[in-house]
């Protein structure tokens, strides 16, 4: 554990300037200040006196750790987390990380700190030992996200079987040429999404073809740009998963725009069952996500977490997803022998 000397050495000033900036002493600069403050936060140091009087407080307080709050998917989780913390009497705080193992870091803090009463986490950026070290102050749960072998519960979606489904789905209409789309987070979630995906390709005797892999693909421009891939290719796809009802948005009225027929000239898989899909024409096949049940879970585990002060357990709830088929996949192509 990190001493009041270990923050001075790293902010390059004496212990007593150290030292006063945690007495609010009157005379010490904004830019002393800042070291000191800067190097606490690397160190996760916390000062005895307030560690003292937080050590046996429950705050009554949870963090949830998302990458964007702009996302339609974790708007929608956050919304039933709060519903269901409300209900046990908890509040929750949102902390956006933005993808950055630095802020992910900071806000893991909190529970070092005792300012909140444990964590939720909705994506995980940090390798693995650096985030279970912070498991000695308190509860983490993974929500929406699974780390092979980590020591804590985990609550989320089958995404192999998602994938698989999906893929099954569009082979079923005669597709044997289908596009991917990923958004670039590496996670164990999506790395089984994809696998599911080329598993259902193998199994069906298609050969997945790279170049119909699109990678960074998170909102509707990016769909937009990724038909015009598509519409240049010498040998197109003939469907496509875009892995979010975004992308799938962008992708049906860029293609609309340029005279092709979806499904026709494409079928057109999103993800995550946004209001979007059944606005447009055609209405867009999606998958539906568990996430009340996963919410619901989450914050019950949590809770028991919290209260029995058992914070090291390898636990795993698995929720299977729904496939909504809609207009944008409902045509069904003519088999074509594949050499």
């Amino acid at each position: 554990m990190s001493t009041i000397e270990d923050v001075a050495k790293l902010a390059g000033l004496s212990r007593t300037t150290v030292s006063r900036v945690l007495n609010n002493h009157p005379y010490v600069s904004d830019a002393k200040k800042k070291l000191v403050q800067q190097a606490m936060e690397q160190l996760g140091y916390v000062p005895n006196s307030a560690a003292r009087s937080l050590r046996n407080q429950k705050t009554g307080i949870i963090a949830v750790l998302i990458p964007k709050i702009s996302t339609p998917f974790f708007s929608q989780l956050i919304e039933k987390l709060e519903m269901a913390a409300s209900a046990k009497g908890y509040q929750l705080i949102i902390c956006q990380t933005q993808f950055l193992k630095q802020k992910e870091r900071y806000y893991l803090n909190l529970l070092k700190t005792r300012q909140v009463d444990g964590v939720i986490m909705t994506s995980v950026e940090n390798d693995w030992p650096v985030v279970d070290a912070y498991l000695n102050y308190g509860p983490i749960v993974l929500c929406n996200e699974m780390v092979e072998n980590a020591q804590i519960p985990m609550v989320y979606m089958d995404q192999a079987y998602s994938g698989f489904t999906i893929a099954s789905h569009l082979l079923e209409r005669g597709h044997r040429q289908i596009a991917y789309c990923s958004s670039g987070i590496v996670s164990e979630g999506m790395k089984a999404r994809e696998l599911g995906f080329k598993r259902a390709l193998t199994e069906a005797g298609c050969y997945f073809d790279e170049n119909c892999h699109f990678q960074h693909a998170t909102n509707v421009e990016d769909g937009k740009q990724i038909f015009k891939r598509i519409a240049s290719m010498k040998t197109s796809p003939t469907a496509i998963f875009t892995g979010g009802d975004a992308v799938a948005a962008g992708v049906v009225s860029e293609a609309k725009k340029h005279g092709w027929s979806i499904p026709g000239d494409l079928a057109v898989v999103g993800f995550d069952n946004m209001e979007i899909t059944e606005i447009l024409d055609p209405q867009i096949t999606t998958v539906i996500q568990p996430v009340q049940e996963i919410a619901l879970k989450s914050l019950d585990v949590i809770y028991d977490k919290i209260h029995k002060k058992q914070y090291r357990s390898y636990e795993k709830h698995v929720f299977s997803s729904q496939l909504a088929v809609r207009e944008s996949t409902m045509m069904k192509r003519k088999l074509v022998a594949t050499s």
